[in-house]
């Protein structure tokens, strides 16, 4: 863990993020007199180059953020919205009962570039060329890969060479997957003429509205329609063409939303709203506050007692998340976060682990199909977002980046999205569309069914802590439907454990599949609970004896989260030594 005084001359800010070169590139712009937008912006574009299996230019990007000057959070929300076109009765006329996860049919509207460009504009301090040219920089001259993209190529090389020869010749050089150092010149290319059509008008803020049209309105989404209109294959087992239009992607714009807050005592916690995931981590803690004299850490383990607690307030909170959360205006969000809601839904913690999915509120309803998602397993091939095993084993999913700078501006975002296994390469573009629609419920009258012009409910979800009203904290993990049961490890261990940011991330931690996945085939194990080994074997045989299916993970495998936190004078970093890739620097 790293820490620094901001009074000190010199002294910039802190970047963790879950790859070295984006960490590295976010505290050049610092060092550059860029402020932590700025630094956020240009490790995020990185990080598209540098995790390609883990997210890419036709992403999503949302974030929580305060500024130097106004210490309210706020949320940036660069997802994308389904295509005009993707209705529930498109997808019956198909005989689909579930959105593909891979292929062009759950593309949603690309949010990162337009996202990441709305926040520079606004908030940061530096020009497109300045953000982007360490990206491009990478795309052109070339990455090393970490082995990770080439596990992930392996696993879907086969439908890259049989059915989708576009991302065969990007990722498979040779007809080997690709390593090393690798470049994608098309994708430089593209970058390079945004900036160009950028640059072709004066000033910083109008040059990155330019470039935002070039996207939305130019080539990019011209290409991406053309593209749209092939047929190729998806995780149902046909070839399926896409949805997206470039009307459609002109037609969306990113935007900021108000965040989501519930204090505990002196400390406070922030999220986005229900259209996220996020929200669960608030009635999670909701949950715990009322039963904090039964939680607790020895030597920064937590004992059986509260993993149990903990792992039961979370099957709560995701049945919720199940019945209640979606890009509605219908969703009771201040009810299911309030105290008094948490008191009655505590009651139904027991000393046994439930096997019930059992959603609270006003006349709740689950989609009809989960009975039949209950065990799927995924098959191999073209698997949407393959992001933890059952095993606990990290296959790819997304990637977070946490910044802060010594003016006290700060951001917590989790961009994902676009992996290169999502959907076929464009070849002109050097990347590829989300899958993101996949999330959606094709059965109607949901908060999460599918409709046109409607963003997916997503497991995306930063966060950030208050001390006393003042943000001092920016955290958060990749790991789809697991980010907020990891991220409630490490709150727990933080603010109940007293364990500092490094230690509160190394600490043990565990997560249950008691609830429907968010990613195709969207199956769920009631009663599973995936735990790292070093809970101790004691707690893990206890955890067993109270009927929960103890799945042993390993020592060090779940979670990849990263911290900074601005307190006292001091500012800190952290970031996750599992699988020795995410890194925290600061000067």
């Amino acid at each position: 863990m790293f820490t620094t005084r901001p009074e000190l001359a010199g002294t910039h800010g802190m970047v963790a993020s879950t790859h070295w070169l984006a960490s590295a590139t976010g505290m050049a712009v610092l060092e550059d007199g860029g402020n932590a937008f700025d630094a956020a912006v240009a490790a995020g574009f990185v990080l598209q180059i540098a995790e390609p299996h883990l997210c890419g230019p036709a992403g999503q990007v949302p974030g929580i953020f305060v500024t130097a000057t106004d210490r309210v959070p706020r949320a940036l929300a660069g997802q994308g919205v389904s295509p005009a076109a993707a209705t529930p009765e498109y997808f019956a006329d198909l005989g689909l009962d579930l959105i593909p996860g891979s292929g062009l049919l759950p593309a949603t509207v690309p949010g990162a570039w337009d996202g990441w460009l709305l926040l520079l504009r606004d908030h940061g301090t530096k020009s497109l060329r300045d953000v982007l040219g360490y990206a491009i920089s990478y795309a052109r001259n070339g990455i090393p890969l970490v082995s990770r993209v080439g596990a992930t190529i392996r696993a879907v090389q086969d439908l890259f060479t049989e059915h989708w020869p576009t991302s065969a010749a990007l990722w498979l050089p040779d007809g080997k997957p690709a390593e090393g150092l690798h470049r994608n010149p098309a994708l430089a290319d593209t970058w390079e003429r945004l900036v160009a059509e950028a640059e072709a008008v004066s000033g910083r803020e109008a040059q990155i509205d330019a470039g935002r049209r070039a996207w939305s309105q130019g080539f990019v989404a011209e290409a991406i329609e053309a593209f749209s209109r092939k047929a190729f294959r998806d995780d149902s087992g046909r070839d399926h063409a896409g949805l997206l239009t470039g009307e459609d992607i002109a037609g969306w714009e990113a935007t900021y939303e108000d965040a989501l807050q519930v204090d505990f005592g002196d400390w406070g916690l922030v999220k986005m709203g229900a259209w996220t995931q996020g929200p669960t981590l608030l009635q999670q803690a909701r949950l715990l506050d009322g039963l904090r004299d039964e939680l607790s850490y020895v030597d920064g383990i937590p004992t059986e007692r509260t993993v149990h607690l903990a792992v039961e307030a979370a099957k709560l909170a995701f049945a919720d998340r199940e019945a209640w959360y979606g890009d509605s205006p219908d969703v009771p969000i201040e009810l299911l976060i309030s105290r008094e809601y948490a008191d009655t839904r505590r009651a139904l913690i027991t000393d046994e682990a439930s096997a019930e999915l059992r959603p609270g509120g006003p006349s709740p309803r689950l989609p009809a199909i989960l009975e039949k998602l209950r065990g799927l397993e995924s098959g191999s091939g073209a698997t949407g977002e393959p992001t933890v095993g059952p095993l606990g084993e990290t296959r790819g999913d997304t990637v977070h980046i946490d910044v802060v700078d010594a003016a006290g501006n700060m951001i917590s975002v989790t961009p994902s999205g676009g992996w290169l296994q999502s959907s076929p390469t464009i070849p002109e573009l050097g990347f590829c569309l989300d899958s993101r629609g996949q999330m959606f419920w094709l059965e109607q009258g949901l908060p999460n069914s599918l409709a046109p012009r409607k963003r997916p409910r997503i497991t995306l979800s930063p966060s950030m802590g208050l001390r006393d009203g003042e943000p001092v904290l920016a955290f958060g993990t990749p790991g789809g439907d697991q980010q907020d049961q990891w991220q409630l490890c490490f709150w727990l261990a933080h603010t109940l454990g007293g364990l500092n940011l490094q230690e509160s991330i190394d600490s043990p931690a565990w997560h249950t599949t008691a609830f429907p996945s968010s990613f195709y085939p969207r199956s769920w194990t009631p009663r599973e609970l995936v735990v790292e080994s070093r809970l101790g074997k004691s707690t893990m045989d206890a955890l067993a004896a109270r009927g929960h299916d103890v799945v042993d993970a390993g020592p060090w495998s779940l979670g990849r989260l990263s911290a900074v936190s601005r307190s006292g004078g001091v500012l800190r970093a952290a970031a996750n030594a599992r699988g020795m890739q995410g890194y925290a620097v600061g000067r």
